[in-house]
């Protein structure tokens, strides 16, 4: 039987396989049956960045009795010191904030009651938004680390490669300023010199990163003739472009890689594994096949390296990375090769 354990943001895991933020890890009961399944850690279900500021302003503008007594504590405020309009305000938006987040925050505390296995806290983020507020109290809450889903399509004319890449870095510098726990970037394949900025956040003082969101992608439905949404879940043929990003980056980025999109079976985790992977996240195989999914894949892994005569993950993992490989180049061929000429 070989030894799965690995490391992933300085957490030691019994094995690579990591639930990636979903639905599914919003139940207690199915947190716990992803730590029997075998899963090493679970990135809990995000909390998003418009959720947040939507409920923020809503509850703001209620009239309930959470909100009466916060009133009444601000005008107390205000009638005892010299306090401005801006500060007034930022009194009850912080106040708003923190009710928004009661849930969530007390969602992590129950989990980490539940299981035993590493729980990662998710936020979703769009903009270089006060990220400090949440990841502060997401770390009081038990988290064990804390990934940021930052997904910014580049679409704004008015902005440059540069401007994006400094959206990211504000986010990064106002988390890590109050955080101690690991924090992880989730990635998009939006840009437009993807390895030199991969690398330079991969020296901001993050601890890791994820090859790559699923972004909500649009559809057509051509008998109303209006967009629609396009498919949620990942298909197995979608591990593809993780699987080249991750082998170009690995052995050079100064943090841990894990995979994401397309996992759908044993044979494409060795594959990321292979190409330089220190976790693998999964979550849509586990709503087509159901949770012990984790399972099966673990059993394949466990049986192809003792096939292969491989006793620990680290005697393979990244064996297959482009600075490993003799011919680095095959990991940047765009076009088709003349031999695949006549067919495609």
């Amino acid at each position: 039987m070989a030894d799965l354990s690995t490391t992933y943001l300085g957490l030691a895991l019994r094995n690579p396989l990591i639930v990636s933020s979903c639905g599914l890890a919003n139940s207690l009961e199915n947190i716990k049956k992803m730590e029997d399944a075998g899963a090493a850690a679970i990135v809990l279900k995000s909390i998003f960045e418009e959720q947040i500021v939507f409920e923020a302003d809503k509850f703001i503008d209620s009239s309930d009795n959470s909100l009466s007594a916060m009133k009444k504590g601000l005008n107390d405020i205000l009638q005892n010191r010299s306090y401005d309009y801006m500060e007034a305000m930022d009194y009850m938006t912080n106040f708003a904030k923190e009710h928004t987040l009661k849930e969530y925050l007390d969602f992590i505390k129950q989990a980490k009651e539940t299981v035993k296995i590493p729980l990662i806290a998710s936020i979703n983020c769009v903009s270089a938004y006060d990220w400090s507020f949440f990841a502060k109290r997401i770390q009081q809450a038990g988290a064990d680390a804390l990934e940021l889903n930052i997904f910014i399509l580049p679409s704004d004319i008015n902005k440059t490669a540069s401007d994006y890449d400094e959206i990211y870095r504000k986010i990064i510098a106002d988390v890590k300023k109050f955080v101690s726990i690991p924090v992880s970037l989730k990635l998009s394949y939006y840009s437009s010199n993807l390895v030199n900025s991969f690398i330079a956040l991969s020296n901001s003082g993050i601890a890791g990163m994820v090859l790559f969101n699923k972004p909500y992608n649009p559809d057509i439905n051509i008998d109303k003739i209006e967009i629609s949404a396009g498919k949620i879940f990942s298909s197995s043929d979608d591990y593809f472009r993780t699987l080249r990003w991750t082998a170009i980056l690995s052995g050079r980025v100064g943090c841990d890689l894990a995979a994401s999109t397309g996992v759908h079976n044993y044979e494409t985790a060795v594959k990321l594994l292979l190409a330089g992977s220190n976790a693998i996240q999964l979550a849509s195989v586990l709503y087509e096949k159901g949770i012990d999914e984790i399972k099966t894949i673990l059993d394949g892994l466990n049986k192809w390296m003792d096939a292969h005569n491989f006793k620990t993950i680290e005697e393979f993992r990244g064996k297959l990375s482009q600075i490993n490989i003799e011919n680095p180049a095959v990991l940047e061929r765009v076009q088709f090769m003349k031999s695949y000429a006549k067919i495609v």
